[in-house]
């Protein structure tokens, strides 16, 4: 088993208020669990209304299928407008790691 995760740092635009920022996050969120089947949520930066952090995370069988999966998910909120990616870490585990 393979568990691959991906942390976004995102600086988001014109944002004024935790409402607006919720309103440009939890799109993000749902899109990523839509198109990919991943989990994901907003792990971080609750409390700030322009920085957000988004977590995914995906398992399979197949090392090469969760690299495939997270590039995805980059490629999809590194294209989005409203964002700017800071930065993308990424893990990988697997269930020999101890």
């Amino acid at each position: 088993m393979f568990v691959g995760t991906l942390t976004f740092d995102l600086l988001l635009g014109d944002v004024h208020s935790l409402k607006e920022k919720r309103s440009i996050v939890r799109p993000i969120v749902a899109e990523l669990q839509r198109k990919y089947s991943v989990c994901a949520a907003e792990v971080g930066n609750q409390d700030l209304h322009r920085r957000a952090e988004i977590g995914c995370a995906v398992v399979s069988g197949d090392a090469g299928y969760v690299s495939e999966i997270l590039d995805s998910c980059e490629r999809l909120v590194a294209g989005r407008p409203e964002v700017v990616l800071l930065s993308a870490r990424r893990r990988y585990h697997h269930d020999d790691d101890e």
